[in-house]
């Protein structure tokens, strides 16, 4: 018996469709998908989420001293003349960061191997550059699905049948987070 199915594909194909599906279902929470990729889904997402549990508390909390640009009113940096030139004022701050403990580092690197980079975007900036933000999944995995599934010792996603799909007669499901 096959350790996994290969869903009509080459490997190269098979592995791309299974990170997007695996990065979709963790940022959305459920995708519809066949019920053959589904199974093959599951098995990445529900490695990804023990990993998160694992490793959720295993950092430290360091302060550290950034510049930061001083900004005006309006969100533009205030600049001064020195040496008849324009020059960015910057103004010290401290700030509080998670540090990774070496085995989280190697499981974030683990799950960004899986991700792809996901970047949101406003409905009402809908098609434009401004505004859109980049989603750190790892740290999305660490402090909000990690958290909510620590008391569970496996079973994070569920497979809903929805019936089979018009056009080859593939069942269709719901792979859903729990």
């Amino acid at each position: 018996m096959a350790k996994y199915r290969k869903l009509g594909r080459t490997s190269d194909q098979r592995k791309a469709l299974l990170r997007s599906q695996v990065t979709g279902l963790l940022y959305r929470g459920k995708i519809v998908t066949t019920e053959a990729k589904a199974k093959e889904i599951r098995k990445i997402a529900e490695g990804i989420i023990a990993l998160g549990i694992k490793e959720k508390d295993n950092f430290d909390t360091v302060t550290v001293t950034a510049k930061v640009a001083r900004k005006d009113k309006d969100g533009k940096r205030v600049k001064e003349v020195v040496d008849g030139k324009k020059v960015t004022v910057y103004d010290e701050v401290q700030k509080e960061i998670k540090k990774d403990q070496p085995s989280r580092l190697h499981a974030r690197r683990q799950m960004l191997k899986v991700f792809y980079p996901v970047t949101e975007v406003p409905a009402a900036a809908a098609g434009k550059k401004k505004n859109t933000k980049k989603i750190d999944m790892p740290a999305k995995v660490f402090d909000e699905i990690a958290p909510k599934y620590a008391d569970r010792k496996g079973g994070y996603t569920r497979i809903v049948k929805i019936g089979q799909r018009k056009g080859d007669g593939a069942m269709e499901v719901v792979l859903e987070l729990i």
